[in-house]
């Protein structure tokens, strides 16, 4: 029989242990996978997903070392760098969004941290003005203080994207210009605040079945886990550390998608980078596994995507739905004027 504690919800009133999850993640696929759906179903509303997009506002030159990242200025890529969008085109891009089905818009800047400078004060106006569009607004700008956060609450942020990336053993060996607490520690400062955190990893970087395990142990037994966990797929980008790496199977995928399921029953589970390289029925069986979000749009970041019409295509031959904002979502953390 497999292991599911009860009463599992977002304040981790049980946790989780490492072997719990081991043997959930390498029980029988089909098993894990129906596990899966059933926690989902009790959750969510089964055939309803989450439409979001992602927009880099600010791109290369970053002075991170992630491995597999072509915005790193350590590394030769064909991204060109691109500072920080007007206002307008961001504005524009999201109502594009909104149009094509988003309920979340999330801005990434390649920045390490944030400064408070007059860069953040612009992206300040750009939550302040995708939030009255009736969007829910995310942004990932790397690490940040708590009243840094606090301010991007006033602003009407709704979420932050803050990726712990892979295990803590397996980090070192990916990014060695920050370290694995520095992560923990943006995710305290956000939420001491009422924003949401959105909080996974990707897979496909050399890492073993043991380090995916031990990222979801991570993400389940934080004090609060991620009201959003985006799985990513590594896809290898020429001129990275990792640009050799073979693809994962959507075997991998649904393991992970199931397991981060099962463990954060009450948390979106995001389809994330890799999704072109999916086909309609591989995504069908990440659905089935609990998957319930999406990042549409042509690029993630500067990643390729699967456009807005093929994903409606997708959710039209699945019988899928997309969600549809709750005002009192968005209304929880109103903009300060």
């Amino acid at each position: 029989m497999m292991v599911s504690p009860s009463g599992m919800h977002a304040s981790n009133a049980e946790r989780w242990s490492r072997v719990q999850i081991d043997e959930l993640y390498h029980s029988p696929l089909l098993e894990l996978i129906h596990q899966a759906g059933t926690v989902h179903r009790n959750h969510h509303k089964a055939n309803e997903v989450q439409v979001c997009t992602l927009l880099s506002i600010k791109t290369g030159g970053c002075p991170e070392n992630c491995s597999y990242c072509p915005q790193s200025a350590h590394y030769e890529t064909s991204v060109e760098k691109q500072e920080l969008l007007p206002l307008s085109e961001v504005v524009e891009s999201a109502r594009v969004a909104k149009r094509n089905g988003s309920t979340r818009f999330c801005m990434g800047a390649a920045w390490r941290q944030v400064r408070d400078d007059a860069d953040f004060e612009r992206v300040l106006e750009m939550v302040q003005a995708v939030h009255d569009e009736g969007l829910e607004v995310c942004a990932t700008l790397g690490m940040l203080t708590e009243g840094q956060a606090k301010r991007l609450e006033q602003a009407g942020l709704h979420a932050y994207n803050h990726n712990i990336d892979t295990s803590p053993e397996f980090y070192p060996k990916i990014i060695t210009t920050r370290k694995y607490e520095d992560r923990l520690q943006t995710l305290e400062a956000i939420r001491k605040t009422k924003i949401t955190v959105c909080c996974g990893g990707i897979i496909g970087m050399g890492e073993t079945d043991e380090d995916r395990i031990a990222m979801i142990y991570t993400l389940a037994n934080l004090p609060k886990y991620p009201e959003s966990v985006p799985i990513n797929a590594l896809v290898p980008i020429a001129g990275t550390p990792l640009a050799d790496q073979q693809r994962v199977s959507v075997w991998e995928m649904l393991r992970m998608i199931a397991t981060a399921r099962v463990t954060m029953p009450a948390a979106r589970v995001r389809l994330a980078a890799g999704r072109t390289e999916m086909s309609f029925s591989d995504q069908a069986l990440c659905f089935l596994a609990g998957a319930n979000s999406i990042f549409a749009g042509q690029k993630l970041l500067t990643t390729p995507n699967p456009g807005y019409d093929e994903d409606r295509r997708l959710f039209e031959t699945l019988g899928l739905k997309v969600l549809t904002p709750d005002p009192d979502d968005l209304d929880a953390i109103p903009a300060t004027h």
